[in-house]
């Protein structure tokens, strides 16, 4: 009987999620609690998992804000910015994380590729493992995905944002039911 995909999935995600390391994790959330305010960036679908953690982190009742909304405000020196990037190479990306360490804002960054140009300028790095076809390093994919595309290093993006969640939880006394009162009621 063949294997359903969805279960292939799942087994691909819990072999690799063991590579994300854990100390990274809890390094994001204390940043997350010590800074003013927390702006998240992503693009395409990496955007997508990051939008999630901006939400969850205004649940928790920090001050965040996704890059690019209208209501963004601009960086400064006790804030923290965020990028959920697979290649680590995204022009507009690039530009942000630039301009936020010229404000003097700390920089952290999920990506596959560690040594990208958004990498290497950022205050943490928690690399995920994955690949893309998006990647125009000499550095190889640092996993095999029977999944299209970037859908892994996604997928990873989200459940590290989501343990990063869990780590803030425990930093600020918030639990399920505390968060839910700043759940959105305009829906």
């Amino acid at each position: 009987m063949q294997e359903i995909i969805l279960d292939q999935i799942i087994r691909e995600l819990a072999q690799y999620s063991k590579k994300i390391d854990a100390n990274r994790i809890h390094k994001l959330a204390k940043m997350c609690k010590k800074s003013k305010r927390i702006f998240i960036a992503g693009a395409g679908r990496s955007g997508f998992a990051a939008r999630g953690f901006a939400n969850r982190l205004m649940q928790l009742g920090l001050t965040t804000y996704f890059v690019g909304e209208p209501t963004t405000p601009s960086i400064s020196k006790d804030d923290l910015l965020v990028i959920g990037s697979g290649s680590g190479n995204t022009d507009s990306l690039i530009a942000n994380a630039l301009k936020s360490k010229k404000q003097g804002a700390l920089l952290a960054t999920l990506t596959i590729y560690p040594d990208s140009k958004i990498g290497k300028i950022s205050d943490l790095i928690i690399n995920i493992p994955g690949e893309t076809p998006k990647n125009e390093s000499i550095d190889m994919s640092t996993a095999i995905s029977l999944q299209p595309m970037g859908s892994l290093f996604e997928q990873l993006s989200w459940l590290t944002y989501d343990a990063t969640i869990m780590d803030l939880m425990v930093l600020t006394n918030e639990t399920s039911a505390t968060m839910f009162k700043r759940h959105a009621n305009l829906e």
